[in-house]
């Protein structure tokens, strides 16, 4: 058997345990419902966690969400790690009463290292004894109002991680935000509700996840730091026995880039990152699957396989073999015409896979059904971008940038919660590790204004979409 051969027969096989195992959760996530956890007391505290950059324009936004809970506000702590900012991101957030942290390292980059630095400080102030559980936001975030609530259910419930469903408040601004957004619903309802029918683990998505107090002290805080933390996090949970349950009645809107330079930028350090994760985990992981019989080890090892990049390789190890004289070029056509039966079935694939999606969650996406078809059908434009993105990830250096949010308006914001934004006393304000107390005066109605009139922002073209999500969401909590 040639090498080529093998590699061709290796790949088909990871290929098809891939898409097996795919069509399988598709078609438990069709007949699956969503779980209703029992009721459970409002007894646990949690403390939320905010990684922030120069978000001063949406991170408001998301605070408003937070206070405004059904679940008791004196049970929710939030703490804001305000990262290499050159704004007003930590005055906004003491404003309305946050705990802040204020963080300056150029070196050391990125949102791992801003967890870790924030939870560093939670634990030498002493307040890490007060909670039971840590929630993970990104500073654009929208929440439901029920979401802490539904999530303390699920806690409750037993689990020491779970994730939410994950939405997107600009979903019809483009095909580049519909792209993104159609895959993380996808995979809320397809992916993460499946594995909780298999009673396997799920997986975070960057924001939007929650992990006990046991796992924070296991873990000594914070310590993950590759391009993709989040997937190092589920890697290093499940790697510990413990399972990620899914929550699928929190609802989280989270806001997708709308350029596709933003997007590839974006979708080459998420390549960067599972490169990464394979190279340092996989191995370990591989051999966990193995000696554990855990299929959630298997899944995250079919997850974080680079078949794309593997893929690419085999294309250019087959020309340089033809180049070179060791095959025919003849030899070649074969495969050269899987691989484009292969690309015309992914293509009408993701199609009907974007279709299914938008059909089934129809009440939750903010999009016209017009736009949902054009959406549908520039859907695998977008998913096979990966082929360049996987391929421009390889010499990609390993680095974390900023991405420009915009939000919603504070006048949606008021009119779903139904209240203003308490700008609150600051408790106190940590600057590399020093505690400076702030005073508790109250800000003058100029700096409220100021700081309303920073918050207001985004375009009208995007407005109607932003609109229609904040609508889904008052018809949920309803």
């Amino acid at each position: 058997m040639g090498l080529l051969t093998f590699i061709d027969i290796l790949m088909g096989i990871i290929g098809f345990l891939g898409i097996a195992y795919q069509v399988v959760c598709i078609v438990t996530g069709f007949f699956a419902k969503t779980v209703d956890y029992p009721d459970a007391p409002a007894d646990k505290h949690y403390c939320v966690l905010i990684s922030a950059r120069n978000e001063s324009k949406v991170i408001g936004n998301l605070i408003t969400c937070i206070q405004h809970q059904t679940y008791p506000s004196e049970l929710i702590d939030i703490w804001v790690v305000a990262d290499n900012c050159d704004d007003d991101t930590a005055e906004v957030c003491r404003r309305m009463g946050c705990h802040v942290v204020e963080r300056f390292n150029k070196q050391q980059v990125g949102k791992g290292y801003a967890l870790t630095y924030l939870l560093d400080n939670i634990q030498r102030s002493g307040a890490a004894k007060e909670y039971d559980a840590y929630i993970v936001f990104d500073a654009d975030n929208l929440l439901d109002k029920h979401y802490v609530a539904e999530m303390n259910k699920a806690f409750h419930a037993g689990f020491d991680a779970l994730t939410s469903y994950r939405n997107s408040v600009n979903f019809s601004d483009n095909w580049v935000s519909s792209g993104s957004a159609l895959w993380f619903v996808r995979e809320s309802r397809f992916l993460n509700s499946s594995r909780h029918v298999f009673g396997t683990s799920c997986h975070v998505g960057g924001t939007g996840f929650l992990f006990s107090r046991k796992i924070m002290e296991r873990n000594g805080g914070w310590k993950f730091h590759l391009l993709t933390e989040d997937l190092e996090f589920t890697m290093d949970t499940i790697m510990h026995g413990d399972k990620i349950g899914y929550c699928g009645k929190a609802m989280l809107y989270d806001e997708q880039p709308v350029t596709f330079a933003q997007s590839w930028r974006q979708r080459v350090r998420w390549s960067k990152g599972f490169l990464q994760v394979f190279r340092y985990y996989g191995s370990a992981l591989i051999k966990y699957a193995i000696r554990e019989r855990d299929f959630s080890a298997v899944d995250l090892s079919l997850m974080i396989c680079p078949l794309t990049v593997l893929s690419l390789a085999r294309v250019v190890l087959g020309a340089l073999f033809v180049a070179f004289g060791f095959v025919s070029a003849a030899s070649q056509l074969g495969a050269l015409r899987f691989w484009v039966v292969t690309l015309v079935a992914s293509v009408l694939g993701l199609m009907a896979l974007a279709a299914l999606t938008s059909i089934l969650e129809r009440d939750k996406i903010g999009a016209t059904n017009r736009e949902l078809v054009a959406y549908c059908l520039s859907f695998p434009v977008y998913m096979l971008s990966y082929i360049p993105i996987s391929f421009a990830a390889i010499f990609s250096r390993s680095q974390w940038k900023p991405i420009q949010h915009q939000g919603a308006s504070q006048e949606q914001l008021h009119e779903e919660f139904d209240g203003t934004v308490n700008a609150g006393a600051v408790e106190g304000k940590i600057v590399e590790g020093k505690v400076v107390q702030d005073s508790d005066t109250e800000g003058s109605a100029a700096e409220d204004a100021a700081a309303a009139d920073s918050a207001a922002h985004g375009s009208a073209s995007k407005e109607s979409a932003k609109a229609a999500a904040i609508a889904a969401i008052k018809e949920d909590a309803r």
